[in-house]
Parts: structure tokens; C-alpha cells; sequence
């Protein structure tokens, strides 16, 4: 990534000085590194609001609640992990962020997840399906209500801010469905699945094949 940032730069400088448009290119850098700010400044509001919203339901207990609710979906996803490990609040956490359109909160959220599937991880350099399976659906979450987008929007003065919500519910879902269906696809292919250092046992996998 730093190598393709360092490639745009080197490219508008060069297009720049070869066409006579250095002094703009270096004017619209300032400008647009000063909207970058603004915009930054602006989504401070409403990261700390739903953060602080999601700390209220961590303590309250609504988490582990949530958490027993969706046990069928977990034990369908995450077959590997344990109905009350902590992962599985942690993990929900992060959806829920994602729900919300809060990319930047969920990612602290996911790597705290990660953390706590590692602890269930055999092996220290493979990933374990649940792994793969989670981060294919933080990658390509669904998405509800596109709050960091919204606000964007709202600071650029945009006539309608909300407009985006349908766009992003159904973009989102066809991205989660595939991101999901290919990750439990993948896992079935004899070479990737006798890598997951937390296969099922080969009993527990036929009981699951014939039910």
C-alpha cells in the first residue's frame, strides 16, 4: 500500500511538471490534506457517540444476550467455536459496528475478535476457518445504516446525506452473501480443509454431513 500511495504522488508530481501544473497540483495537495482534517474532525461526533452506545450495551449485558440470540447463526458460521466464548460477543460487537456504517470503530473491535480466536488457534501462522469466515464478514459486512458515509456526505453539503441507504443495505448483502458462501465453499476442498489446525474432529464432521 505504501508503494502505491508513493506511485500516485511520484506520478502526479512528474504529469505535473511536464504539463505546467506543478504549482496546482502542490495547491490542491494543501487543499484537499485540509479537507481531509475537516472531514476528520466532523465524524469525531458520531464515532464517539455509537462507540460509547456500544461500551453501554457491553456492560449492561445486552451483548451476551444478543449473543445467546443469535447462537443458531454463530453455531452455523463458527461451528469450531464454543456457544459462550467471549469471541463470540467480541465478534458481534464488530458486526454491529459494521451495521452502523462505523468502519473505523469496527476495526479495533476485529482485531480484539482475532485476538481472542487465536487463543482457540492451534497454530500460530495458519488461520482457522472461523478466522477466515469472520473476516470475510467484517471485510464485506452488511451494512444498515451507513453512518460514516452519512456524515461525510452531510459535512460536503450534500442535498440528501441519507439517499445512500438503500444503495448500501442491498451492495452490502450481495457482498456478505458471497464473501460467506465462498469462505464455507473454500473449506470444503480436501487441501484447505486438512490445513485448519481446528478441524473438527473426523466423527464430528460426518455427523454433521449426515444430519
Amino acid at each position: 500500500m505504501n508503494y502505491i500511495w508513493l506511485a500516485l504522488m511520484v506520478i502526479s508530481l512528474v504529469v505535473g511538471a511536464f504539463t505546467g501544473n506543478l504549482g496546482a497540483v502542490t495547491a490542491a495537495a494543501v487543499d484537499y490534506a485540509q479537507t481531509a482534517v475537516d472531514i476528520s474532525l466532523g465524524l469525531i461526533g458520531i464515532m464517539a457517540f455509537w462507540l460509547g452506545i456500544m461500551k453501554i450495551a457491553e456492560e449492561g449485558g445486552i451483548i451476551k444476550i444478543l449473543s445467546r440470540a443469535i447462537r443458531p447463526i454463530s453455531k452455523f458460521l463458527f461451528p469450531e467455536i464454543p456457544p459462550d466464548h467471549p469471541a463470540i460477543g467480541t465478534m458481534l460487537m464488530n458486526i454491529i459496528a459494521n451495521w452502523l456504517g462505523l468502519g473505523n470503530a469496527a476495526t479495533p473491535l476485529g482485531l480484539k475478535a482475532m485476538k481472542e480466536l487465536q487463543k482457540l488457534n492451534k497454530s500460530e501462522d495458519t488461520a482457522t476457518n472461523a478466522m477466515v469466515v469472520f473476516l470475510a464478514l467484517n471485510t464485506a459486512s452488511i451494512t444498515f445504516i451507513p453512518m460514516t458515509v452519512i456524515a461525510v456526505r452531510a459535512k460536503l453539503g450534500s442535498a440528501n446525506p441519507f439517499e445512500i441507504i438503500s444503495t448500501a443495505v442491498f451492495a452490502s448483502t450481495c457482498a456478505t452473501i458471497t464473501a460467506v458462501t465462498a469462505a464455507k465453499l473454500m473449506q470444503r476442498l480436501p487441501g484447505i480443509r486438512k490445513s485448519d489446525p481446528n478441524r473438527l474432529p473426523k466423527t464430528t464432521e460426518e455427523g454433521d454431513n449426515n444430519a
